[in-house]
């Protein structure tokens, strides 16, 4: 009860005794009903303040309605000792009224208050024991996925090392046909995007290793541009994309002014990325790659008229072994994330115009290349 409450209260029961008092004074004494009345009612202020109170307000509220009753006792001092003392008594009874029910009142009020306190302890004990809850389940998670990583990487190195000796053949096998291709043949660009490729996941090959043998600093590939590095994927995605029928749409923003990236990286990231639209569009559906600068750099935009991501879903996409897919590994997604983040940039995920789902990539326009700063303006 609020302060202001308490006291406007306190000053209502005092008038109530006076009140009581008053009739106490104004009533004849042959009325023996009505003074009864009147002492009987007197006893609910009393009661009133020592709950409301505790002790003291009983006590203070007792003595007053004493006070009140003296008025009434003269009209019995004519009547005897015997009907004088019988109206006295109700005073002591008054002030006994107050004590007994203030002491109740304020030992309720400490357990009230105890038992507050506990209820609050106990809410931050229930507090604190989620959190740990949450903490050790996420802790669980984590460990999960670190055994899950750890059996990859054992898989990785065992794979990495057999793919090498069979990617050498097929690098051989491309470096004769393109001695017995010249350069102005049809087909010279389809030897050059071979060679490229086999570069490429030798290249893949050798991060698996370097990184199983613990040799985690990644060597930057060769730079090249956005338009160019997009163009390669579409036309290394081409099958795939003719095959349902999907209709890409590049759409390169004003003159970059050389902005340039690692080519590899980047090829790896977009592939993962429209590789995941061309799955999640339908057949005749639509996808569009845009370019262009941004505040603090350059950015990539993916987007399709596929399904899109649930929103509840976004924060899990870039989750390890997390796929929306039924043959998914959910690594593209991950390992695209850390390789943007490697170049000081940022993969974002929203709606697209078209309805589905848009990944946008920010790359700074500082990046790191051999240790070297290097800045495109």
């Amino acid at each position: 009860m609020k302060p202001n409450m308490k006291m406007g209260l306190f000053i209502l029961l005092v008038i109530g005794v006076a009140v009581i008092g008053l009739l106490h004074t104004l009533t004849p004494g042959h009325m023996i009903f009505y003074h009864d009345t009147y002492r009987r009612l007197s006893y609910f202020p009393i009661a009133i303040g020592a709950i409301l109170y505790g002790v003291w307000g009983g006590i203070c509220l007792a003595v007053l309605s004493c006070l009140a009753f003296v008025p009434h006792l003269f009209m019995f001092w004519a009547s005897g000792p015997e009907a004088y003392y019988s109206e006295l008594s109700e005073i002591l009874f008054y002030l006994a009224a107050g004590v007994v029910i203030g002491l109740i009142s304020s030992r309720e009020n400490k357990l009230r208050e105890k038992y507050k306190t506990l209820s609050e302890k106990l809410a931050g004990s229930y507090k604190r024991l989620h959190e740990q809850a949450s903490q050790l389940v996420e802790a669980e998670k984590q460990l999960g996925q670190s055994q899950k990583l750890s059996l990859l990487g054992h898989v990785s190195a065992s794979l990495a090392h057999e793919i090498k000796n069979p990617l050498a053949s097929i690098k051989g096998a491309a470096e004769i046909l393109a001695d017995e291709v010249p350069e102005g043949h049809p087909k010279y660009e389809f030897i050059e995007i071979m060679r490229s490729e086999i570069s490429r996941l030798n290249h893949s090959v050798e991060d698996v290793l370097k990184y199983c043998r613990g040799q985690q600093n990644r060597d930057k590939g060769r730079q090249e541009s956005i338009e160019k590095i997009i163009n390669r994927v579409a036309l290394l995605l081409e099958a795939g994309l003719k095959e349902k029928s999907i209709q890409v749409s590049i759409q390169a923003g004003p003159v970059n002014n050389g902005f340039m990236t690692d080519e590899t990286a980047m090829i790896q990231v977009l592939m993962n990325i429209i590789i995941n639209a061309i799955d999640a569009v339908e057949n005749n559906g639509k996808i569009i790659i845009e370019s262009g600068k941004h505040e603090q750099g350059y950015f990539i935009r993916i987007s399709d008229d596929g399904p899109g991501i649930d929103e509840n879903l976004v924060k899990e996409v870039f989750a390890s072994f997390v796929t929306f897919k039924e043959d998914g590994t959910g690594l593209g997604l991950s390992i695209s994330k850390k390789i943007v983040e490697s170049l000081g940039g940022k993969i974002v995920i929203g709606e697209s115009t078209l309805g589905g789902a848009a990944f946008t990539i920010y790359l700074p326009e500082k990046q790191f290349v051999n240790n070297e700063s290097i800045q495109y303006v």
